[in-house]
Parts: structure tokens; C-alpha cells; sequence
């Protein structure tokens, strides 16, 4: 079995609530996702980070910080997928990186890995720094469509998060 059929094999106990079974997997990848993070090969590290959030790993978001700052795109976009899935229940995960996931989403040269960081920002605090960011995003005739798009709805949902606790 590899990583990645592990991942997903975590990912599936972890969708059916296995916690001891999940555990048990944790306990005997640990070593080889760590391993494969550090690897020299981008997509080893890819899948390192992707399984991260697979796993549901919240011990290991100090690896996904370091994901973020990778400088292989597909490493990055990784991270950031299992930043998000992690972020779902734990606005934490989002609200410790967020002046990171900014400088992504505002300037990362590939246009997926930034979506990816605004994606990522709609599960976080609806802060109004963020959502001042994230319209003036939507609002920048020379960034790609889709990231605009992006940019607004998650703007959107922020509002009516903090429209909400008011």
C-alpha cells in the first residue's frame, strides 16, 4: 500500500467516524508521510500534504504551514486542500495562517494555488481585513475570472457569517 491509498483509506474512516481504526493508520504512516514531506521529489510532497488532511491530522498543521511556503505549486495546493478540510469544524486551523493564506491569495504566481487560499479563508473568521481583501480580489479587472468569482462568494459568505454573530 502507498501513502496515498493509505490516505484515502483514512479518509474513508474518517468520513464513517473509525476513530480507533483512523488511529491505528496515523500510528503506522507517521513516519513515511514525514518522510515524504521533506521529500526532494514535488510530487512526493504533494501527496504528503494532501494525506495530511486525509488522515484528518490537526498534530501535523505545523507540516502544512510548511506546505504552504513550498515552492512547488502542486505541494502548495495540496496544503491548502487539507488546510481547508481540517478548517471546517476548527476556524483555528485558517485563523493561525491567515496573513499567509493573504500573501497567497493576493500574489502566488498560479492562479489554481491562489483560488485555493481564498477557498481556504471561508472557513476562518469572518475578519473585516480578510473580507476587504477578498472584494478588493473580486473587484481587479486584471486578476483571472474564476479567482474573482471565487473571491466574491467567499467575501459573501463572510458577511453573512459575521452578519450572524451580531
Amino acid at each position: 500500500m502507498t501513502l496515498a491509498d493509505a490516505a484515502a483509506q483514512a479518509d474513508e474512516l474518517a468520513q464513517s467516524g473509525s476513530e480507533r481504526e483512523l488511529a491505528d493508520l496515523r500510528t503506522t504512516w507517521g513516519d513515511e508521510l514525514e518522510a515524504a514531506a521533506r521529500s526532494a521529489d514535488f510530487r512526493e510532497r504533494a501527496v504528503a500534504f494532501r494525506a495530511v488532511g486525509q488522515f484528518r491530522w490537526r498534530a501535523k498543521e505545523e507540516l502544512l504551514r510548511r506546505g504552504l511556503d513550498d515552492q512547488s505549486p502542486a505541494a502548495r495546493g495540496s496544503a491548502l486542500l487539507s488546510l481547508e478540510l481540517l478548517s471546517r469544524d476548527h476556524p483555528s486551523t485558517v485563523n493561525g495562517v491567515r496573513p499567509l493564506l493573504h500573501t497567497i491569495a493576493t500574489s502566488d504566481g498560479n492562479a489554481a494555488v491562489r483560488r485555493l487560499a481564498v477557498l481556504s479563508l471561508k472557513n476562518g473568521s469572518p475578519e473585516r481585513n480578510t473580507i476587504v481583501l477578498l472584494e478588493g480580489l473580486a473587484a481587479d479587472d486584471e486578476v483571472d475570472a474564476e479567482l474573482r468569482r471565487t473571491a466574491a462568494g467567499v467575501a459573501q459568505q463572510l458577511k453573512k457569517k459575521q452578519s450572524a454573530r451580531k
